[in-house]
């Protein structure tokens, strides 16, 4: 009895978490944090996967804890109680397809479509896998119909490989084409565009996400992306 006690290995601790980030302590972002989450008078709206909330990268709490105007609900896709009760002009960050144009963000202003400058705005953002992601702008087209406008970024090309947040070689989550960015570095991006001082928040929202990867890399193995793979289509015609 005594044998099989002393040959029985002790439970694995888990990792301590910092109370204030909520990441593990080697790699704590607490920091990087501003002292007081920033005002915008953009208010964010994510609407996270609930499959995103067990990934341990996911950067929409990141941005809960940097922006003070923003909200994250857990869903497969908008609700109309998701939205505020004060009726503002919207905008949703989706990259275009053929039965949906999008608006791009460097042209929203020549559009005329929102008086940003002078009124809050509501920014929807989805956050998933692109997988998830299409499925869930598909789910809440009965609630963006004739709310929000769709934004995409600057940039975006299918026909492009997506990168990744890594600058360098450690890939963290693949993107899968060109211009799609992590959720964080997408509402930094567009608050750059339609916030008085953008240039700041963005500053200070894409600095934090470097510091982010930083502490990250020290802890992946360098790979190499996979090739992009070609669709049955395309092989087709090529033949």
């Amino acid at each position: 009895m005594e044998e099989a006690t002393a040959s029985q290995s002790p439970p694995p601790q888990r990792r301590q978490l910092c109370t204030r980030c909520d990441r593990p302590l080697p790699v704590c972002l607490c920091h990087a944090l501003p002292p007081t989450p920033l005002p915008t008078k953009t208010r964010i709206l994510i609407i996270r996967h609930p499959h995103e909330s067990r990934h341990k990268l996911n950067t929409t709490p990141l941005i809960s804890k940097t922006l003070l105007n923003s909200t994250t609900v857990s869903s497969r896709r908008l609700l109309r109680h998701h939205l505020p009760d004060e009726a503002l002009p919207a905008i949703y960050l989706f990259p275009p397809s053929p039965s949906a144009p999008a608006v791009a963000l460097s042209q929203l202003e020549s559009t005329n479509l929102l008086n940003y400058r002078t009124s809050p705005l509501l920014l929807i953002v989805f956050d998933g896998t692109w997988k998830h992601a299409k499925e869930m702008v598909s789910a809440s087209e009965g609630v963006l119909k004739g709310v929000a406008q769709r934004v995409c970024l600057d940039g975006v090309d299918e026909n492009a490989v997506g990168g990744s947040i890594y600058d360098n070689e450690l890939l963290l989550r693949k993107e899968p084409f060109g211009g799609c960015v992590s959720t964080l570095e997408a509402v930094a991006r567009c608050l750059g565009v339609i916030e008085p001082n953008g240039y700041e928040v963005q500053g200070v929202l894409i600095g934090f996400l470097k510091e982010m990867v930083r502490l990250q890399s020290g802890f992946l193995k360098p790979c190499k992306p996979r090739p992009k793979m070609l669709k049955k289509t395309k092989h087709k015609e090529d033949d």
